[in-house]
């Protein structure tokens, strides 16, 4: 582990336990915290580890109004203003009618980044109830909706690139809902290439736990916007199902979710059941 890392600690714990570590390191003036450190190292790595951003790209960052997109551009903006390549950001916000959804307090605070942005408005809500089957939840087909209006808008937009901001909890808990669900053994990738090879999405906060986050959205006192939908965020859905069970074992045996990070990169191919793997010269 490196020196870097080994600042940080285990940073999958919660949210008063990094409050209580950061508050013995105060930031100072003109000097970043120690969150904002870890988040920006563990970023740094990424970009490199999986080549995520390369001199002259234009970068699409997707908000949301949630703490994750919100801390996604900003370190993007902060690692851009020290980087020794160049590139540009464009912020973007698509309004999915939902109501209740604030993109004026979205659009305040993009302006006072100082960050070119667009505001985008659709009706994936009316479309997504229509087709809605009884008791199914709307995530998946409002998700594909999402997507193809963000694939597009990109192209428009002169972006080869789309930044979104799943973290590393995100990653985890998406592991443990493919295996446990769908029995696929897969999460989300760094970087990815649209099948039509007119995107490349990239995910630079995979190596960031949300704790780390969470902790950043207070210090900054980000204006946190809720998507609106009535299914967000319910006790009941899978991924909050899961979220809670990770979080128990957390708590019981600290290192878990940071061992199962660590998995996602350590993959044996040899000692799994895929066929088409084994098939593959060197496996």
């Amino acid at each position: 582990m490196s020196q870097s890392e080994s600042e940080s600690g285990n940073l999958f714990v919660p949210r008063h336990s990094l409050t209580r570590h950061a508050a013995t390191r105060p930031a100072g003036p003109g000097r970043a915290s120690r969150v904002e450190r870890i988040i920006s190292r563990k970023v740094g790595r990424a970009i490199a580890d999986f080549d995520l951003i390369a001199d002259g790209d234009r970068i699409m960052v997707c908000i949301s109004g949630g703490k994750d997109s919100y801390a996604l551009l900003d370190m993007l903006m902060l690692l851009r203003a020290r980087a020794p390549i160049r590139f540009d950001l464009i912020a973007v916000n698509v309004d999915q009618g939902w109501p209740g959804y604030d993109t004026a307090t979205i659009r305040r605070h993009l302006e006072s980044r100082g960050v070119e942005h667009r505001m985008i408005d659709k009706d994936f809500a009316s479309v997504v109830m229509a087709n809605l089957e009884p008791d199914a939840t709307p995530c998946s087909l409002c998700s594909r909706l999402r997507r193809g209006v963000l694939y597009n808008l990109a192209v428009e937009l002169g972006c080869g690139t789309i930044a979104l901001g799943h973290h590393a909890d995100d990653l985890i808990e998406t592991l443990v809902l493919n295996l446990f669900y769908s029995g696929r053994l897969g999460a989300m990738p760094a970087r990815l290439r649209s099948d039509d090879g007119r995107n490349t999405v990239i995910r630079p906060l995979v190596y960031v736990p949300e704790a780390a986050l969470l902790e950043y959205a207070a210090e900054q006192a980000y204006p946190v916007v809720r998507c609106g939908c009535p299914s967000c965020g319910l006790p009941d859905q899978k991924r909050q199902v899961i979220k809670q069970m990770l979080a128990s074992l957390e708590a019981t045996d600290p290192g878990i979710k940071h061992n199962m990070l660590a998995a996602l990169g350590n993959v044996k191919a040899s000692h799994l059941l895929d066929r088409e793997l084994q098939a593959r010269p060197g496996k």
